[in-house]
C-alpha cells in the first residue's frame, strides 16, 4: 500500500515549470467557453516557467500544494488591491489541476492561503471570480465567503462581471 503525502509550502523558483502546467490546465478548465479563445490563449502562454520564476524571486507569496511530491495546485496572495473594500489581504489566484478538484486540496489549499494572510497581520479577506465561473462561486460562497461587490474584466471587447466574496 502506498501512502502518498499532501504538502503545502512556499513556492520555489524551481518549482516554476510545474506551476506553469497547472495554469494552463486549470485556466483552459476554468475559462474556455468563458473568456474569448484568443485572449485566454494569450494570457496562458504569457505565463510559462521564466514567467512564474521570476514572480516567486520577486518575492510574490505564491504557495504550493503538492501530492506524493507533484504539484497539483497553486495560490497567489498579498495586500488588497481593491481601495474601495476594507479587507487587507485578497487570495488573487487559487487553482487546481482539473483532476485535482473536487476532492478537498482547494479547501485545504485556500485555508493555508488564509492562515498565511493572516500571519502577515491582514485583517480580513477578498477574492475575485468571474460571475460565470459557476465552480468558483460555489466554492468561494461554501467557504463562507459573502458577496459584496461586483466589477467588470474586459477581454477581447467583451466585459465579463466578476464578484467579490470577503470574510472578516
Amino acid at each position: 500500500m502506498n501512502t502518498l503525502t499532501i504538502d503545502i509550502r512556499k513556492a520555489e523558483p524551481r518549482d516554476a515549470d510545474a506551476i506553469a502546467e497547472v495554469h494552463h490546465e486549470a485556466w483552459r478548465g476554468a475559462y474556455s467557453g468563458i473568456i474569448p479563445h484568443r485572449a485566454l490563449t494569450t494570457m496562458i502562454n504569457r505565463r510559462g516557467g521564466e514567467w512564474w520564476a521570476n514572480a516567486i524571486r520577486r518575492a510574490a507569496t505564491v504557495l504550493v500544494i503538492e501530492i506524493g511530491g507533484k504539484i497539483a495546485g497553486y495560490a497567489t496572495l498579498g495586500r488588497n488591491r481593491a481601495r474601495e473594500l476594507k479587507q487587507q489581504g485578497e487570495i488573487y489566484e487559487l487553482y487546481l489541476r482539473p483532476e485535482c478538484q473536487g476532492i478537498g486540496l482547494g479547501s485545504r489549499l485556500f485555508a493555508a492561503a488564509r492562515q498565511r494572510l493572516a500571519d502577515h497581520g491582514l485583517k480580513g479577506m477578498v477574492v475575485w471570480a468571474l460571475e460565470e465561473n459557476d465552480n468558483a462561486l460555489a466554492f468561494y460562497s461554501g467557504a463562507g465567503g459573502r458577496d459584496i461587490a461586483e466589477g467588470v474584466e474586459v477581454f477581447d471587447h467583451k466585459a465579463l462581471k466578476k464578484v467579490a466574496f470577503v470574510w472578516e
